[in-house]
């Protein structure tokens, strides 16, 4: 993954997202535009309506206009970038596409949802094809509108961003800092061999291995890594390092550093100062730990030795009073350095 694809994918079902209306999906449902991994195909696989195809796809129009679909996104926030992924349509993909999106407070109807503007104009598709469309709207959307011109078929929407939650639900409670639905993100990390770093901070429980985050075995006698960018300045009081599904290949030891971004440059190392020290881990284990330090800090550094998987980083604590959640603009897309 490159670019704004290393983002999470506000749209993903299990963060949340719903396709909550389409005109027409009288070939394949739309539910599949949001699920996870790639678009599966099975040829010479025919039901009541026809080839069965992992996507959604509409019936061939005969009257003047376009199908759309709405999806809500399940983590709100500032869209850096839509995925439009045709794969397997070959002779029945949309030549067009476009993407607008719109920002809706409460839960409301799709009926309800006004305000839409296009993030992504009308762009050309072509059959079996992953298109990526970058996105410069500073704004917050809650929910994106896929049109496609005139019909057919779309296996994948992805829409990648940064999340920027409601923050009058976050002061004065006890939350997960370090969470992605809270604007939690991994800024960088040493190894994403087997699975992104920022499925650590997805929302619920992790299903398989899969869900979490899995490093290629260390040969050189070093450690794997990863820096999380928190909601907001606060204060952890509790942390959780979740091994759950991880029997062979947990890590055997963890450590937490913590740094305030704001008052000392997060290269700088003597900044950083313990959370939790070494510590060993079980696999399969959730492990919950009290943190004493009650330091203000706006990023955490979780060291696993020497390498490994994780399931969940959980960062328990507060927010700082008026402090801002999140740098949208300043935290840089994932990174993976050099193992060290």
């Amino acid at each position: 993954m490159t670019g704004f694809t290393r983002l999470p994918d506000l749209a993903l079902r299990t963060y949340g997202g719903s396709v909550v209306a389409a005109n027409d999906e009288s070939f394949a449902e739309r539910e599949a535009l949001i699920r996870p991994g790639p678009a599966e195909f099975r040829p010479h696989t025919f039901g009541a309506k026809g080839q069965v195809y992992d996507g959604w796809e509409t019936r061939r129009r005969r009257e003047p206009g376009h199908d759309w679909a709405i999806v809500r996104l399940g983590l709100p926030g500032i869209i850096r970038g839509v995925v439009v992924d045709t794969a397997w349509f070959r002779g029945n993909y949309p030549p067009y596409a476009s993407v607008e999106a719109c920002a809706a407070e409460g839960h409301p109807a799709p009926d309800e949802l006004d305000g839409w503007v296009e993030i992504v104009p009308k762009s050309p598709l072509k059959g079996d094809a992953v298109h990526e469309f970058a996105v410069t709207d500073p704004r917050r959307f809650t929910h994106v509108r896929l049109n496609i011109f005139p019909d057919g078929g779309v296996a994948r929407l992805r829409v990648h961003g940064r999340v920027v939650p409601d923050r009058t639900f976050l002061e004065g409670l006890t939350v997960d800092l370090a969470a992605l639905e809270n604007g939690g993100l991994v800024t960088a990390c040493s190894d994403e061999f087997y699975s992104s770093p920022n499925n650590v901070l997805a929302p619920g429980l992790a299903r398989n291995q899969a869900e979490g985050w899995e490093t290629a075995r260390r040969r050189d006698g070093g450690n794997d890594w990863l820096v999380v960018a928190l909601a907001g300045p606060g204060r952890v009081a509790v942390a959780e390092l979740d091994t759950t599904n991880l029997v062979f290949n947990a890590p055997g030891w963890a450590s937490l550093k913590g740094v305030d971004a704001d008052r000392a440059p997060l290269e700088d190392e003597d900044a950083w100062f313990p959370l939790l020290p070494m510590t060993r881990l079980q696999p399969d284990t959730r492990h919950r730990f009290r943190l004493d330090d009650d330091r203000r800090i706006t990023h955490a550094r979780l060291d696993i030795h020497p390498d490994g998987g994780l399931a969940r980083l959980r960062l328990l604590g507060t927010l700082a009073p008026n402090s801002a959640t999140g740098t949208v603009a300043g935290t840089p897309v994932l990174g993976v350095s050099a193992r060290s």
